[in-house]
């Protein structure tokens, strides 16, 4: 799996599942900045994340796995046969000195479970103390928020890499709380920063993505997120139904695809909602520049890269109080809670209303901006975890 020659340099092994937004772009950062450490990476994943997010680019080697996003028993089985081959590496590697991962990194829940069982088959012996198996890092980037049996399928796998991971790290103090709540071993936080600005759009693309838009002077309120429940977009829809009562309806735009788009198209179609949905887009600095307020709905977040993004192009923003977004934000947004139109539509008329309290805003989300962790932080922090793992 790892090139000859790899002894110079950690060898890591990176896990992932199906990504096609934060998680991916995550792991796509680190791959780059291990490598630039002169770390030996190996990125494991599904051949869509390959072709979305470019892992070789980074200098990183990529091996197709497929690691689905919900539990499908014969192809999990299939999928940790394939990581334990990856992993383990061949006598013929270990001769050459390129043998397999001394650390292995998973990201993601699902990939986390997969890794712990793909690990507790190299050698065999209880998992947290063989010396022949490396070390398994966990990054939890989303909560469970599903219900019924698929609830009850994801608590057990929480058990599992709670007690199968040599260090979980979470992307929001709850995700913390509950890996140390059932018993992890060594519990700390997730940085996931937004990828750096390539540049800053000034006011001329802010005025011709208003013109594209066809707005004139309404106020425009920009959501970026993937159309799923978890984004909490009924509810932005409810609070939209609010807004055409003002004197200049804001149009709201909402960035991204998913599964709720046709729901979401016919209700703002029969209701006659000043929402306009515009798919998948690469221009979203753009759109951030031309934005009045940015909202952020959503039911749970860890630490969005739009709220990140949104905050680098000093908007004023709104978002839910939920997961790690209170933590992100600090005194930068008005916080709403999740689920509550009637929070959200007030919140967005007062920012609307207030301009004094739209350049307060805007200021501090500047500031904040400032504060939060760079990529390189991030990729200082998990080479120091990973060196203490080893040597440990």
């Amino acid at each position: 799996m790892f090139e000859q020659g790899s002894e110079a340099g950690l060898r890591v092994a990176l896990v992932l599942g199906t990504s096609a937004g934060g998680v991916g772009r995550h792991v796509h950062s680190v791959a780059a900045g291990l490598t630039a450490r002169g770390a030996h990476v190996v990125v494991l994943g599904p051949p869509e994340t390959e072709e979305l997010f470019g892992f070789t680019g980074t200098g990183a080697r990529f091996a197709p796995v497929e690691i689905s996003d919900r539990p499908r028993p014969a192809r999990d089985a299939h999928a940790v046969a394939r990581l334990r081959r990856l992993l383990r590496g061949t006598p013929g590697d270990a001769a050459r000195g390129s043998g397999g991962a001394e650390v292995v990194h998973a990201h993601g829940l699902r990939a986390g479970g997969l890794a712990v069982a793909a690990l507790a088959g190299i050698v065999p012996g209880p998992l947290r103390f063989s010396r022949g198996r490396p070390p398994l890092v966990v990054t939890l980037h989303n909560a469970v928020i599903a219900g019924g049996v698929t609830a009850v399928a994801y608590g057990a796998l929480e058990r599992i890499v709670a007690r199968g991971a040599a260090a979980v790290l979470g992307v929001s103090p709850d995700l913390e709380d509950r890996m140390r709540a059932l018993g992890a071993r060594e519990v700390g936080r997730a940085l996931v920063p937004a990828p750096p600005p390539t540049r800053s759009p000034g006011p001329a693309e802010r005025a011709e993505m208003r013109a594209e838009l066809g707005i004139g002077d309404r106020p425009l309120i920009l959501t970026v997120g993937r159309l799923a429940h978890q984004k909490g977009l009924p509810t932005l829809l409810d609070a939209a139904a609010g807004w055409t009562a003002r004197t200049s309806p804001p149009l709201v735009a909402i960035v991204g695809d998913g599964p709720l788009e046709n729901e979401l198209r016919g209700r703002i179609e029969t209701e006659g909602l000043p929402v306009r949905l515009l798919g998948r887009r690469q221009d979203v600095p753009a759109l951030l520049a031309a934005a009045d307020v940015v909202v952020v709905p959503s039911v749970w977040e860890g630490q969005p890269l739009v709220v990140q993004e949104a905050l680098r192009a000093g908007r004023p923003l709104i978002a839910t109080r939920v997961g790690g977004i209170p933590d992100l934000v600090e005194d930068a947004a008005l916080l709403v809670p999740p689920g509550d139109a009637g929070a959200l539509r007030d919140a967005v008329a007062q920012v609307l209303d207030d301009s004094a309290l739209a350049v307060r805003l805007g200021a501090a989300a500047v500031r904040r901006a400032a504060a939060l962790p760079t990529e390189d932080a991030a990729v200082q922090q998990l080479l120091t975890l990973y060196q203490e793992l080893v040597i440990r």
